[in-house]
């Protein structure tokens, strides 16, 4: 007969990554953000370009004015390693190198922002990530 363990984990319902699972995800995207970063280096881009776009995936919080349903999906939209992902395989299959830069770049982005615990966004809320929620705390 199989023994019960009487300190089970107990599910998890709060949406939100927790504990070790939110520091290996924030992990991961630094390894992202430093992996890009190496690979732009290799390519012998132009580091004025990288400075100057870096940031360019934030505008889409601008989104955010219109309600939080339309900003998570505007935010999720450029803060997914899917976008980055079809620009590099449209630069290789399509034979434009010169769009690798910009793939790594954005890829870049995406992994500093979840290395700051900025994820994936629900609608509810700006602050409420698949990382945890980015709401302060309140004080005991």
């Amino acid at each position: 007969m199989a023994m019960m363990i009487s300190h089970a984990v107990p599910a998890i319902s709060t949406g939100f990554a927790q504990g070790t699972v939110r520091i290996v995800l924030r992990l991961e995207g630094l390894t992202v953000l430093t992996g890009a970063v190496v690979a732009f280096a290799a390519l012998h881009s132009n580091w004025w370009l990288f400075a100057a776009l870096f940031l360019v995936p934030d505008v889409s919080f601008l989104a955010y004015l219109s309600n939080p349903r339309v900003g998570a999906i505007a935010y999720n939209t450029m803060h997914s390693y899917l976008g980055p992902l079809l620009l590099g395989l449209a630069a290789h299959f399509g034979q434009m190198p010169s769009l690798f830069p910009y793939a790594l770049i954005w890829t870049a982005h995406v992994g500093f922002d979840r290395a700051l615990g900025y994820g994936v966004k629900y609608a509810s809320a700006f602050g409420d990530t698949h990382l945890g929620s980015l709401r302060a705390k309140p004080r005991p």
